[in-house]
Protein backbone atom coordinates (compact mmCIF):
# COMPACT_ATOMS: atom_id res chain seq x y z
CA UNK A 1 0.00 0.00 0.00
CA UNK A 2 1.59 3.43 -0.49
CA UNK A 3 2.71 5.88 2.07
CA UNK A 4 0.77 9.39 2.59
CA UNK A 5 3.55 10.93 1.59
CA UNK A 6 2.91 8.84 -1.61
CA UNK A 7 -0.87 9.83 -1.62
CA UNK A 8 -0.21 13.38 -1.62
CA UNK A 9 2.22 13.71 -3.97
CA UNK A 10 -0.42 11.39 -6.15
CA UNK A 11 -2.81 13.97 -5.61
CA UNK A 12 -1.36 16.23 -8.51
CA UNK A 13 -1.87 13.68 -10.82
CA UNK A 14 -6.12 13.32 -10.07
CA UNK A 15 -6.35 12.78 -14.06
CA UNK A 16 -5.30 9.80 -13.62
CA UNK A 17 -8.70 8.41 -12.58
CA UNK A 18 -10.99 8.42 -9.59
CA UNK A 19 -9.19 4.87 -7.96
CA UNK A 20 -5.96 6.54 -7.19
CA UNK A 21 -7.98 9.23 -5.10
CA UNK A 22 -9.76 5.85 -3.49
CA UNK A 23 -6.46 4.37 -2.46
CA UNK A 24 -5.29 7.93 -1.28
CA UNK A 25 -7.97 8.26 0.82
CA UNK A 26 -8.00 4.73 2.45
CA UNK A 27 -4.39 5.00 3.07
CA UNK A 28 -4.63 8.19 4.96
CA UNK A 29 -7.56 6.83 6.87
CA UNK A 30 -5.27 3.62 7.93
CA UNK A 31 -2.55 5.93 9.03
CA UNK A 32 -4.98 7.67 11.59
CA UNK A 33 -6.09 4.43 12.46
CA UNK A 34 -2.34 2.54 13.14
CA UNK A 35 0.24 5.55 13.85
CA UNK A 36 3.67 4.72 13.48
CA UNK A 37 5.05 2.03 15.83
CA UNK A 38 8.67 2.93 16.28
CA UNK A 39 10.13 4.89 18.75
CA UNK A 40 10.54 8.67 19.31
CA UNK A 41 13.91 10.41 20.01
CA UNK A 42 13.96 11.12 23.34
CA UNK A 43 11.19 8.58 24.93
CA UNK A 44 11.33 5.35 26.20
CA UNK A 45 10.62 2.80 23.39
CA UNK A 46 6.75 1.71 23.65
CA UNK A 47 5.64 -1.57 24.37
CA UNK A 48 3.35 -3.18 22.27
CA UNK A 49 0.06 -1.21 21.79
CA UNK A 50 -3.24 -1.83 22.00
CA UNK A 51 -5.19 -1.19 18.70
CA UNK A 52 -8.87 -0.21 18.76
CA UNK A 53 -10.87 -1.46 15.56
CA UNK A 54 -12.78 2.02 15.43
CA UNK A 55 -11.93 5.47 16.48
CA UNK A 56 -14.77 7.61 18.26
CA UNK A 57 -14.96 10.37 20.04
CA UNK A 58 -14.02 8.75 23.46
CA UNK A 59 -10.55 7.52 22.37
CA UNK A 60 -7.38 8.62 23.87
CA UNK A 61 -5.73 11.14 21.35
CA UNK A 62 -3.42 9.00 19.17
CA UNK A 63 0.38 8.75 20.74
CA UNK A 64 -1.55 8.28 24.35
CA UNK A 65 -1.00 4.61 25.13
CA UNK A 66 -1.08 4.89 28.97
CA UNK A 67 -4.29 2.87 29.31
CA UNK A 68 -4.06 0.46 26.15
CA UNK A 69 -0.82 -0.60 28.18
CA UNK A 70 -2.36 -0.78 31.48
CA UNK A 71 -4.72 -3.44 29.96
CA UNK A 72 -1.93 -5.44 28.54
CA UNK A 73 -0.66 -5.64 32.38
CA UNK A 74 -0.50 -9.00 34.57
CA UNK A 75 -2.32 -7.06 36.98
CA UNK A 76 -5.19 -6.19 34.82
CA UNK A 77 -5.18 -9.52 33.58
CA UNK A 78 -5.44 -10.97 36.82
CA UNK A 79 -8.32 -7.87 38.27
CA UNK A 80 -10.28 -8.01 35.27
CA UNK A 81 -10.76 -11.82 36.29
CA UNK A 82 -11.55 -10.92 39.89
CA UNK A 83 -15.32 -10.84 40.57
CA UNK A 84 -14.51 -8.70 43.95
CA UNK A 85 -12.56 -6.11 41.16
CA UNK A 86 -15.43 -6.39 39.01
CA UNK A 87 -17.75 -5.23 42.11
CA UNK A 88 -16.13 -2.32 43.08
CA UNK A 89 -15.60 -1.34 39.45
CA UNK A 90 -19.36 -1.15 38.81
CA UNK A 91 -19.70 1.09 41.59
CA UNK A 92 -21.08 4.41 40.09
CA UNK A 93 -18.60 6.23 42.95
CA UNK A 94 -15.61 4.03 42.28
CA UNK A 95 -14.57 6.37 39.26
CA UNK A 96 -14.14 9.13 41.95
CA UNK A 97 -11.68 6.79 44.32
CA UNK A 98 -9.81 5.62 41.17
CA UNK A 99 -9.12 9.47 40.15
CA UNK A 100 -6.34 9.66 42.57
CA UNK A 101 -4.17 7.01 42.71
CA UNK A 102 -2.19 8.16 45.65
CA UNK A 103 -5.30 7.96 48.17
CA UNK A 104 -6.22 4.27 46.21
CA UNK A 105 -2.87 3.02 47.09
CA UNK A 106 -3.36 3.73 50.79
CA UNK A 107 -7.15 2.22 50.61
CA UNK A 108 -5.68 -1.06 48.80
CA UNK A 109 -3.04 -0.75 51.59
CA UNK A 110 -5.25 -0.84 54.89
CA UNK A 111 -9.08 -0.70 53.61
CA UNK A 112 -10.19 -1.21 57.29
CA UNK A 113 -8.58 2.70 58.53
CA UNK A 114 -11.36 4.02 55.53
CA UNK A 115 -14.69 1.92 54.99
CA UNK A 116 -15.61 2.69 58.50
CA UNK A 117 -14.81 6.20 58.57
CA UNK A 118 -16.25 6.43 55.00
CA UNK A 119 -20.11 6.77 56.34
CA UNK A 120 -19.48 9.24 58.00
CA UNK A 121 -18.48 12.21 55.82
CA UNK A 122 -18.17 14.69 58.71
CA UNK A 123 -16.11 12.74 60.54
CA UNK A 124 -13.80 11.85 57.54
CA UNK A 125 -13.22 16.07 56.71
CA UNK A 126 -12.75 16.69 60.92
CA UNK A 127 -9.91 13.53 60.22
CA UNK A 128 -8.84 15.24 57.25
CA UNK A 129 -8.29 18.54 58.74
CA UNK A 130 -6.98 17.58 61.16
CA UNK A 131 -4.01 15.52 58.77
CA UNK A 132 -3.54 18.88 57.07
CA UNK A 133 -2.16 20.27 60.23
CA UNK A 134 0.58 18.15 60.81
CA UNK A 135 1.33 16.81 56.88
CA UNK A 136 4.39 19.03 56.25
CA UNK A 137 5.91 18.16 59.62
CA UNK A 138 5.24 14.90 59.27
CA UNK A 139 6.80 14.07 56.04
CA UNK A 140 10.14 14.09 57.54
CA UNK A 141 12.05 13.63 61.40
CA UNK A 142 14.82 15.24 62.80
CA UNK A 143 17.09 12.71 63.99
CA UNK A 144 15.83 13.14 67.66
CA UNK A 145 12.35 11.87 66.63
CA UNK A 146 13.62 9.14 64.32
CA UNK A 147 15.66 8.19 67.57
CA UNK A 148 12.57 8.29 69.69
CA UNK A 149 10.58 6.21 67.50
CA UNK A 150 13.62 3.78 67.63
CA UNK A 151 13.27 4.13 71.17
CA UNK A 152 9.76 2.93 71.62
CA UNK A 153 10.16 0.31 68.84
CA UNK A 154 13.29 -0.90 70.88
CA UNK A 155 11.51 -0.42 74.63
CA UNK A 156 7.38 -1.06 73.47
CA UNK A 157 6.10 -2.83 76.75
CA UNK A 158 8.48 0.09 79.24
CA UNK A 159 6.92 2.96 76.81
CA UNK A 160 3.90 1.61 76.72
CA UNK A 161 3.78 1.05 80.41
CA UNK A 162 4.93 4.99 80.78
CA UNK A 163 1.98 6.22 78.44
CA UNK A 164 -0.74 5.11 80.64
CA UNK A 165 0.84 7.27 83.20
CA UNK A 166 1.08 10.51 81.63
CA UNK A 167 2.16 12.54 84.37
CA UNK A 168 4.93 10.81 85.41
CA UNK A 169 6.48 10.03 82.02
CA UNK A 170 5.98 13.63 81.74
CA UNK A 171 8.03 14.56 84.88
CA UNK A 172 10.93 11.95 83.76
CA UNK A 173 11.03 13.43 80.17
CA UNK A 174 11.34 16.81 81.98
CA UNK A 175 14.46 16.04 84.10
CA UNK A 176 15.82 12.88 82.15
CA UNK A 177 19.29 12.59 83.72
CA UNK A 178 17.67 12.11 87.36
CA UNK A 179 15.92 8.79 86.01
CA UNK A 180 18.91 7.96 83.55
CA UNK A 181 20.59 6.20 86.77
CA UNK A 182 17.68 3.90 87.41
CA UNK A 183 18.48 2.05 83.53
CA UNK A 184 21.10 0.32 85.62
CA UNK A 185 19.43 -0.15 88.78
CA UNK A 186 15.55 -1.06 88.56
CA UNK A 187 14.91 -1.62 91.83
CA UNK A 188 15.98 1.46 93.03
CA UNK A 189 13.24 2.77 90.57
CA UNK A 190 10.22 0.58 92.60
CA UNK A 191 11.64 1.90 95.96
CA UNK A 192 11.32 5.26 95.00
CA UNK A 193 8.23 5.60 93.83
CA UNK A 194 6.97 3.85 96.90
CA UNK A 195 7.90 6.90 98.33
CA UNK A 196 8.00 9.55 95.82
CA UNK A 197 7.94 12.98 97.97
CA UNK A 198 11.58 11.93 99.11
CA UNK A 199 12.79 11.78 95.98
CA UNK A 200 13.18 15.94 94.30
CA UNK A 201 13.31 14.40 90.72
CA UNK A 202 9.29 12.95 91.76
CA UNK A 203 8.15 14.87 94.71
CA UNK A 204 6.17 17.88 91.95
CA UNK A 205 4.11 14.90 90.58
CA UNK A 206 3.96 12.78 93.75
CA UNK A 207 0.82 11.43 93.19
CA UNK A 208 1.50 9.97 89.49
CA UNK A 209 3.78 8.37 90.74
CA UNK A 210 2.47 6.41 93.41
CA UNK A 211 -0.09 5.49 91.27
CA UNK A 212 2.34 4.10 88.76
CA UNK A 213 4.41 2.19 91.82
CA UNK A 214 0.65 0.30 92.36
CA UNK A 215 0.59 -0.31 88.82
CA UNK A 216 1.86 -3.72 89.21
CA UNK A 217 1.32 -4.42 85.18
CA UNK A 218 3.34 -1.12 84.54
CA UNK A 219 5.85 -1.71 86.99
CA UNK A 220 6.29 -5.15 85.47
CA UNK A 221 7.14 -3.82 81.98
CA UNK A 222 9.54 -1.00 83.08
CA UNK A 223 11.37 -2.84 85.40
CA UNK A 224 11.92 -6.00 83.06
CA UNK A 225 13.28 -2.92 80.68
CA UNK A 226 14.91 -0.48 82.65
CA UNK A 227 16.82 0.42 79.64
CA UNK A 228 13.77 2.71 78.65
CA UNK A 229 15.39 5.07 81.21
CA UNK A 230 18.99 5.31 79.08
CA UNK A 231 16.88 5.86 76.14
CA UNK A 232 14.36 8.62 76.80
CA UNK A 233 17.73 10.94 78.19
CA UNK A 234 19.11 10.53 74.98
CA UNK A 235 16.15 11.84 73.40
CA UNK A 236 14.68 14.10 75.98
CA UNK A 237 13.76 16.79 73.66
CA UNK A 238 11.79 14.58 71.33
CA UNK A 239 10.10 13.09 74.10
CA UNK A 240 9.00 16.15 75.70
CA UNK A 241 6.34 17.05 73.37
CA UNK A 242 4.96 13.88 73.36
CA UNK A 243 4.81 13.88 77.25
CA UNK A 244 2.42 16.73 77.14
CA UNK A 245 -0.13 15.24 74.72
CA UNK A 246 -1.38 11.69 75.96
CA UNK A 247 -3.60 11.18 72.72
CA UNK A 248 -0.31 11.40 70.47
CA UNK A 249 1.60 10.05 73.20
CA UNK A 250 -0.50 6.90 72.93
CA UNK A 251 -0.90 6.65 69.03
CA UNK A 252 2.81 6.78 69.47
CA UNK A 253 3.43 4.16 71.39
CA UNK A 254 0.80 2.34 69.16
CA UNK A 255 2.59 2.93 66.02
CA UNK A 256 5.88 1.39 67.78
CA UNK A 257 3.30 -1.41 68.34
CA UNK A 258 2.50 -1.75 64.35
CA UNK A 259 5.71 -1.58 63.70
CA UNK A 260 7.02 -4.33 65.96
CA UNK A 261 3.93 -6.44 64.82
CA UNK A 262 6.12 -7.09 61.13
CA UNK A 263 9.30 -7.86 62.98
CA UNK A 264 9.08 -11.70 63.10
CA UNK A 265 12.40 -13.10 64.24
CA UNK A 266 14.38 -9.87 63.57
CA UNK A 267 16.73 -8.52 66.70
CA UNK A 268 15.03 -5.37 68.13
CA UNK A 269 18.45 -3.99 67.44
CA UNK A 270 18.24 -4.40 63.77
CA UNK A 271 14.06 -3.38 63.87
CA UNK A 272 15.32 0.40 65.72
CA UNK A 273 17.60 1.10 63.16
CA UNK A 274 14.90 0.65 60.46
CA UNK A 275 12.38 2.43 62.28
CA UNK A 276 14.93 5.35 62.66
CA UNK A 277 15.41 5.61 59.14
CA UNK A 278 11.89 4.83 58.27
CA UNK A 279 11.15 7.81 60.50
CA UNK A 280 13.91 10.27 59.13
CA UNK A 281 12.25 9.57 55.51
CA UNK A 282 8.62 9.01 55.54
CA UNK A 283 7.36 10.17 52.82
CA UNK A 284 9.96 8.49 50.86
CA UNK A 285 9.16 5.15 52.44
CA UNK A 286 4.99 5.85 52.70
CA UNK A 287 5.29 6.24 48.81
CA UNK A 288 7.39 3.16 48.25
CA UNK A 289 4.88 1.21 50.52
CA UNK A 290 2.17 1.83 47.85
CA UNK A 291 3.81 -0.76 45.91
CA UNK A 292 5.29 -3.47 48.36
CA UNK A 293 6.84 -5.22 46.20
CA UNK A 294 8.86 -2.48 45.18
CA UNK A 295 9.90 -1.52 49.03
CA UNK A 296 10.99 -5.22 49.40
CA UNK A 297 13.35 -4.84 46.50
CA UNK A 298 14.91 -1.56 47.32
CA UNK A 299 15.10 -3.51 51.25
CA UNK A 300 16.71 -6.46 49.55
CA UNK A 301 18.95 -4.74 47.13
CA UNK A 302 19.84 -1.07 48.56
CA UNK A 303 23.59 -0.78 46.80
CA UNK A 304 21.79 -1.41 43.10
CA UNK A 305 19.09 1.42 43.81
CA UNK A 306 21.47 4.21 45.58
CA UNK A 307 23.66 3.48 42.47
CA UNK A 308 20.66 4.59 39.89
CA UNK A 309 19.19 6.83 42.33
CA UNK A 310 21.02 9.88 40.39
CA UNK A 311 20.02 8.31 37.20
CA UNK A 312 16.48 8.92 37.45
CA UNK A 313 16.13 8.59 32.90
CA UNK A 314 18.01 5.27 33.31
CA UNK A 315 16.37 3.75 36.15
CA UNK A 316 12.48 4.97 34.28
CA UNK A 317 13.58 2.92 31.26
CA UNK A 318 14.84 0.14 33.20
CA UNK A 319 11.80 -0.30 34.92
CA UNK A 320 9.46 0.03 31.80
CA UNK A 321 11.36 -2.65 30.50
CA UNK A 322 12.46 -5.04 32.98
CA UNK A 323 12.62 -8.07 30.86
CA UNK A 324 15.16 -6.07 28.57
CA UNK A 325 17.59 -5.54 31.51
CA UNK A 326 17.20 -9.01 33.72
CA UNK A 327 19.50 -10.70 32.63
CA UNK A 328 22.34 -8.10 33.36
CA UNK A 329 21.12 -10.26 37.44
CA UNK A 330 23.66 -12.30 36.26
CA UNK A 331 26.04 -10.66 34.24
CA UNK A 332 26.61 -6.86 35.48
CA UNK A 333 30.01 -6.87 33.30
CA UNK A 334 27.44 -6.98 29.83
CA UNK A 335 25.63 -3.78 31.57
CA UNK A 336 28.88 -2.26 31.74
CA UNK A 337 29.51 -3.17 28.48
CA UNK A 338 26.27 -2.19 26.95
CA UNK A 339 26.50 1.39 28.40
CA UNK A 340 29.92 2.05 26.72
CA UNK A 341 27.65 1.61 23.08
CA UNK A 342 24.16 2.18 24.54
CA UNK A 343 22.35 3.11 21.22
CA UNK A 344 23.32 -0.20 20.13
CA UNK A 345 21.47 -1.87 23.06
CA UNK A 346 16.73 -1.87 22.01
CA UNK A 347 16.55 -1.55 25.22
CA UNK A 348 18.60 1.41 26.02
CA UNK A 349 18.93 3.42 22.98
CA UNK A 350 15.89 5.82 23.29
CA UNK A 351 17.81 7.20 26.39
CA UNK A 352 21.30 6.25 25.32
CA UNK A 353 22.77 9.61 26.95
CA UNK A 354 21.06 8.68 30.20
CA UNK A 355 22.65 5.48 30.13
CA UNK A 356 26.27 6.80 28.90
CA UNK A 357 26.16 9.06 31.86
CA UNK A 358 25.43 6.14 34.62
CA UNK A 359 28.10 4.38 32.83
CA UNK A 360 30.80 7.35 33.32
CA UNK A 361 29.62 7.11 36.84
CA UNK A 362 32.24 5.41 38.95
CA UNK A 363 30.46 5.19 42.06
CA UNK A 364 27.31 4.24 40.46
CA UNK A 365 28.88 1.55 38.51
CA UNK A 366 30.43 0.13 41.62
CA UNK A 367 26.66 -0.25 43.54
CA UNK A 368 25.07 -1.75 41.15
CA UNK A 369 27.63 -4.39 39.97
CA UNK A 370 28.04 -5.07 43.87
CA UNK A 371 23.83 -5.99 43.44
CA UNK A 372 23.30 -6.42 40.30
CA UNK A 373 20.69 -8.98 40.97
CA UNK A 374 18.62 -6.04 41.74
CA UNK A 375 17.45 -6.46 37.85
CA UNK A 376 16.25 -10.09 37.79
CA UNK A 377 13.90 -8.45 41.44
CA UNK A 378 12.66 -5.70 39.36
CA UNK A 379 11.62 -8.34 36.83
CA UNK A 380 10.08 -10.63 39.27
CA UNK A 381 7.63 -7.74 39.82
CA UNK A 382 7.37 -5.93 37.03
CA UNK A 383 3.98 -4.45 37.00
CA UNK A 384 4.70 -2.80 40.40
CA UNK A 385 7.74 -1.28 38.82
CA UNK A 386 5.84 -0.08 35.75
CA UNK A 387 3.28 1.36 38.06
CA UNK A 388 5.95 2.90 40.10
CA UNK A 389 7.51 4.68 37.61
CA UNK A 390 4.35 6.13 36.70
CA UNK A 391 4.21 7.58 39.99
CA UNK A 392 6.30 10.65 40.89
CA UNK A 393 5.96 10.09 44.32
CA UNK A 394 7.46 6.37 44.02
CA UNK A 395 9.93 8.43 41.00
CA UNK A 396 10.92 10.55 43.85
CA UNK A 397 11.43 8.24 46.54
CA UNK A 398 13.46 5.90 44.46
CA UNK A 399 15.55 9.19 43.43
CA UNK A 400 15.83 10.37 46.89
CA UNK A 401 19.47 9.43 47.10
CA UNK A 402 19.65 10.82 50.82
CA UNK A 403 17.28 8.29 51.89
CA UNK A 404 18.64 5.05 49.95
CA UNK A 405 22.36 6.09 51.35
CA UNK A 406 20.36 5.66 54.86
CA UNK A 407 19.00 2.40 53.50
CA UNK A 408 22.51 1.12 52.46
CA UNK A 409 23.97 2.32 55.55
CA UNK A 410 21.19 -0.39 57.36
CA UNK A 411 21.40 -2.58 54.84
CA UNK A 412 21.92 -5.73 57.45
CA UNK A 413 18.49 -4.48 59.64
CA UNK A 414 16.23 -3.88 56.44
CA UNK A 415 17.62 -7.35 54.22
CA UNK A 416 16.32 -9.00 57.66
CA UNK A 417 12.96 -7.59 57.54
CA UNK A 418 12.67 -7.74 54.00
CA UNK A 419 11.22 -11.43 53.47
CA UNK A 420 7.76 -10.19 53.90
CA UNK A 421 6.93 -7.39 51.09
CA UNK A 422 3.36 -6.31 52.91
CA UNK A 423 5.15 -6.47 56.73
CA UNK A 424 7.41 -4.04 55.46
CA UNK A 425 4.98 -1.84 53.82
CA UNK A 426 3.04 -2.17 57.07
CA UNK A 427 6.14 -0.73 59.11
CA UNK A 428 6.66 1.99 56.75
CA UNK A 429 3.50 3.68 57.16
CA UNK A 430 3.63 2.88 61.04
CA UNK A 431 6.76 5.13 60.53
CA UNK A 432 4.71 7.52 59.11
CA UNK A 433 2.08 7.32 61.63
CA UNK A 434 4.67 8.39 64.65
CA UNK A 435 5.52 11.47 62.73
CA UNK A 436 2.05 12.32 62.56
CA UNK A 437 1.84 11.87 66.37
CA UNK A 438 4.95 13.39 67.17
CA UNK A 439 3.75 16.53 64.91
CA UNK A 440 0.74 16.71 66.31
CA UNK A 441 1.79 16.70 70.05
CA UNK A 442 4.68 19.74 68.80
CA UNK A 443 1.77 21.59 67.63
CA UNK A 444 -0.44 21.05 70.85
CA UNK A 445 2.15 22.20 72.59
CA UNK A 446 2.03 25.26 70.76
CA UNK A 447 -1.51 25.77 70.52
CA UNK A 448 -1.94 25.13 66.87
CA UNK A 449 -3.55 21.77 67.14
CA UNK A 450 -6.95 22.02 68.94
CA UNK A 451 -9.10 19.53 70.94
CA UNK A 452 -11.71 18.54 68.30
CA UNK A 453 -8.51 17.71 65.63
CA UNK A 454 -7.00 15.39 68.85
CA UNK A 455 -9.81 13.84 69.24
CA UNK A 456 -10.27 13.09 65.39
CA UNK A 457 -6.74 11.76 65.22
CA UNK A 458 -7.11 9.56 68.47
CA UNK A 459 -10.46 8.14 67.30
CA UNK A 460 -9.22 7.51 63.52
CA UNK A 461 -5.50 6.64 63.87
CA UNK A 462 -4.72 5.18 60.93
CA UNK A 463 -6.76 7.50 58.33
CA UNK A 464 -5.22 10.32 59.82
CA UNK A 465 -1.61 9.15 59.24
CA UNK A 466 -2.09 8.43 55.85
CA UNK A 467 -4.25 11.57 55.07
CA UNK A 468 -0.94 13.55 56.80
CA UNK A 469 0.88 12.06 54.24
CA UNK A 470 -0.92 12.98 51.09
CA UNK A 471 -3.89 15.62 52.44
CA UNK A 472 -4.44 17.06 48.66
CA UNK A 473 -5.12 13.46 47.44
CA UNK A 474 -8.04 13.13 49.75
CA UNK A 475 -9.53 16.71 49.46
CA UNK A 476 -11.62 15.54 46.27
CA UNK A 477 -12.46 12.12 48.33
CA UNK A 478 -13.71 13.91 51.05
CA UNK A 479 -15.92 16.53 49.17
CA UNK A 480 -17.75 13.37 46.74
CA UNK A 481 -20.66 11.88 48.61
CA UNK A 482 -20.46 9.09 45.52
CA UNK A 483 -16.83 8.00 46.49
CA UNK A 484 -17.46 7.75 50.20
CA UNK A 485 -20.38 5.87 49.51
CA UNK A 486 -18.52 3.51 46.99
CA UNK A 487 -15.78 3.27 49.90
CA UNK A 488 -18.27 2.35 52.75
CA UNK A 489 -20.47 0.05 50.88
CA UNK A 490 -17.49 -2.19 49.55
CA UNK A 491 -15.74 -2.84 52.82
CA UNK A 492 -15.63 -6.81 51.76
CA UNK A 493 -14.36 -5.89 48.15
CA UNK A 494 -11.41 -4.27 49.55
CA UNK A 495 -10.24 -6.40 51.85
CA UNK A 496 -10.39 -9.70 49.64
CA UNK A 497 -8.26 -7.31 47.68
CA UNK A 498 -5.46 -6.22 50.23
CA UNK A 499 -3.34 -9.12 49.80
CA UNK A 500 -3.35 -9.27 46.23
CA UNK A 501 -0.22 -7.34 44.68
CA UNK A 502 -1.77 -7.18 41.25
CA UNK A 503 -4.43 -4.57 42.77
CA UNK A 504 -1.79 -2.72 44.50
CA UNK A 505 -0.19 -2.25 40.99
CA UNK A 506 -3.37 -1.29 39.46
CA UNK A 507 -4.74 0.97 41.92
CA UNK A 508 -1.13 2.81 42.30
CA UNK A 509 -0.94 3.55 38.75
CA UNK A 510 -1.53 7.09 37.45
CA UNK A 511 -2.88 5.57 34.39
CA UNK A 512 -6.02 3.37 35.74
CA UNK A 513 -8.25 6.74 36.51
CA UNK A 514 -8.30 7.60 32.66
CA UNK A 515 -9.02 3.74 32.44
CA UNK A 516 -11.97 3.92 34.39
CA UNK A 517 -13.48 6.26 32.21
CA UNK A 518 -12.74 4.40 28.98
CA UNK A 519 -15.19 2.21 26.64
CA UNK A 520 -12.82 -0.10 26.24
CA UNK A 521 -11.76 -0.86 29.38
CA UNK A 522 -14.65 -0.87 31.21
CA UNK A 523 -16.11 -3.10 28.01
CA UNK A 524 -12.68 -5.78 28.63
CA UNK A 525 -14.57 -6.34 32.36
CA UNK A 526 -18.05 -6.60 31.13
CA UNK A 527 -17.04 -9.28 28.78
CA UNK A 528 -15.00 -11.87 31.51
Amino acid sequence: MTTIESNQSNRKYMATGAAIIAVAVAAYGLGRIYPPLGPTEGTIAPADRYVSSQVGDGDVTLGDTSIPKLMQTDAFEVMSKNPNFRTLASHPGFAALAANSQAMSAIAANPNAFTGLAKSPAAFLATLDAAKAVSAAAGTANAGQAQAFSAIVNHPSAFSALGDHPQAFAAIVNNPSAFAGYAKNPSAFSAAVRDPSAVAAMSNSANAFLALGRDASAMSAILRDASAFDSIAKSADAFSSLAKSPQALSLAVKSADAFNANRGQVSASLNGQVAAVMSQHANAFNSLAAQPQVLQAVASHPSAFAGLANHPQALAAILNNPSAFAAYGKSPSAFSAALRDPSAVAAMSSSANAFQALGRDVNAMALISRDASAFSSIAKSADAFRAAAASPQAMNALTNVSALNAVVKSADAFNALSSNANALASAARAAQAFNAASAAASLSARGQFNARAMQAMSSNPSAFAAMSAQPAAWAAIANNAQALQALSANANAFNALKSMSAFHALASNPSFAAAMGDARFAASLSNQ
